[in-house]
């Protein structure tokens, strides 16, 4: 029997696969190539009634209760049409390329492009018609572009997305020095120097651990290639040629990459060893709510998490919950990453400044190519994209929303990501394969230099511009032959 349904599911997903992303040279002889370019031959059919849609979504919605006022939005105005939306309760990481064709892993999934594309290319999720949305002119087409792939000249949208991903600063403002309007604004415009230029707040760390030595001012675990990587493109380097999409071409040594890896090194002067590993990605909510440390740097969809962490010890300090909530809302500062001295010496006050550049990403929905109900997918992720449930995820969670319009409506940071992505700060990640090939070679390199900070002198590796700029080449040469063995 079991056999039997392992048969009968790969069948049908042999024939969705026909037209799922990633294309089909033999759709040119139906005619249907075009309309398989936006998704639109998929979903042509009459709605599925009766059915249950199971949907893997971010962790932290969950944990906020975002996701269940989503489902339970949906549900209701569905519930007619017996259409129910429930959690898939798989984890987030779940590989829908392998558990897919047998049947396990969730109709809709939420994820980031990257994911979410890799998937594209084995056909394991649809093209969508994207452009009957209503609001499809409301998202930027670079937030599109994070979503398509083309072949054999057709272009197909693969995912709809919801928010915008970039590294942010967060920083307690109570934690600022008393005397920082007179000691800490140099160019007295009301905002704290440290929060301006990395210069400033490599000085303030080490003062502020000089004054009390368990307390930090900047703490980030460096082997986080994620947030690493972006000190790099500030310097001239790229992921991959071709506006990312040539894999042959590995950039993270290009242009003057290894003065981001001078930055890096600097900063982690100034830490302690937990930045060689994941101890300060993990303990960095309560440290940064019980006032160990002055700032680290995340992304906007955590900002509730961080934020209960300070609510959290504002109540253990004595105050009643609702005076916590306001006081960690007014302390909890989530801003755009300081500028860079273009020497890369953090210690260089006549350096120009120039704009940090980072790595970003873009946030949305997909639907399993393996999904029975494609038509009833859809229009959940139609509800969960709309300007009432983007918005309410943006005030819940602090994301960044892709729409235009909730990103108005919700300001903030949210106009800072825009105008950030419009100038090219943020680099979205490729939407190719080839890109999980750069994790692993990258954490070991910045293992490396956070490592080499705490090496005696006579062991030391990266003790001048010229050797990073050899340690980045060579992982880089990492990444190539990686990707080689892959293909």
């Amino acid at each position: 029997m079991k056999k039997k349904l392992i048969a009968s599911v790969l069948i049908a997903a042999t024939v969705l696969s026909a037209t799922a992303c990633g294309g089909n040279s033999d759709s040119t002889e139906t005619g249907d190539s075009a309309q398989a370019g936006t998704g639109s031959s998929l979903f042509t059919g009459e709605l599925e009634e009766n059915v249950t849609i199971q949907v893997l979504e971010n962790d932290t919605a969950i944990s906020e209760g975002y996701f269940q006022e989503l489902i339970d939005a949906f549900n209701e105005e569905y519930k007619d049409k017996g259409i129910q939306a429930v959690d898939a309760n798989m984890d987030q990481y779940l590989d829908l390329a392998n558990d897919g064709p047998y049947g396990y892993g969730p109709d809709v999934l939420y994820q980031a492009n990257d994911i979410i594309m890799k998937y594209a290319q084995g056909k394991h999720i649809l093209p969508l018609p994207v452009e009957e949305f209503d609001w499809y002119d409301q998202v930027p087409k670079s937030a599109w572009s994070a979503y398509e792939t083309t072949v054999d000249g057709t272009t197909y949208t693969c995912g709809v997305p919801v928010n915008v991903q970039a590294p942010m600063l967060y920083y307690r403002k109570d934690l600022l020095p008393e005397d920082w309007e007179s000691t800490w604004d140099e160019n007295q415009d009301q905002i704290p120097d440290m929060v301006q230029t990395w210069s400033s707040l490599y000085e303030f760390s080490k003062a502020r651990h000089s004054e009390d030595a368990n307390t930090y001012g900047y703490m980030k675990s460096l082997n986080d290639m994620y947030f690493s990587s972006g000190f790099l493109f500030s310097y001239g380097a790229y992921i991959f040629g071709d506006n990312n999409t040539d894999p042959s071409d590995i950039g993270f040594a290009a242009g003057e990459a290894e003065k981001g890896a001078y930055v890096l090194s600097q900063l982690a002067s100034a830490m302690n060893e937990d930045c060689i590993d994941d101890t300060i990605t993990t303990n960095a909510y309560s440290k940064l709510g019980n006032g160990t440390y002055f700032a680290t740097i995340s992304t906007p969809d955590v900002y509730s998490t961080f934020l209960g962490e300070l609510e959290k010890e504002y109540e253990e300090e004595g105050l009643s919950a609702e005076e916590a909530a306001k006081k960690a809302e007014e302390n909890l500062v989530m801003t755009t990453l300081p500028m860079l001295p273009d020497s890369g010496d953090l210690t260089d006050e006549s350096a120009e400044l120039i704009q940090s550049v980072t790595m970003g990403g873009v946030n949305g929905y997909a639907i399993s190519s393996y999904t029975k109900a494609p038509n009833a997918c859809l229009e959940f992720v139609k509800f969960a994209t709309s300007y009432e449930m983007v918005t309410l995820r943006a005030k819940m969670l602090g994301i960044a929303p892709a729409r235009e319009d909730a990103a108005e409506e919700v300001g903030g940071t949210s106009a800072l990501i825009y105008e950030n992505l419009d100038a090219g700060n943020i680099i979205l990640m490729p939407s190719i394969s080839e890109v999980s090939q750069i994790w692993t070679p990258g954490q070991t390199f910045f293992i490396d230099l956070a490592k080499d900070v705490y090496r005696a002198d006579s062991e030391k590796k990266y003790t001048d511009l010229e050797s990073m700029k050899a340690g980045l080449t060579d992982m880089c040469q990492q990444i190539h032959e990686a990707i080689t063995t892959l293909q």
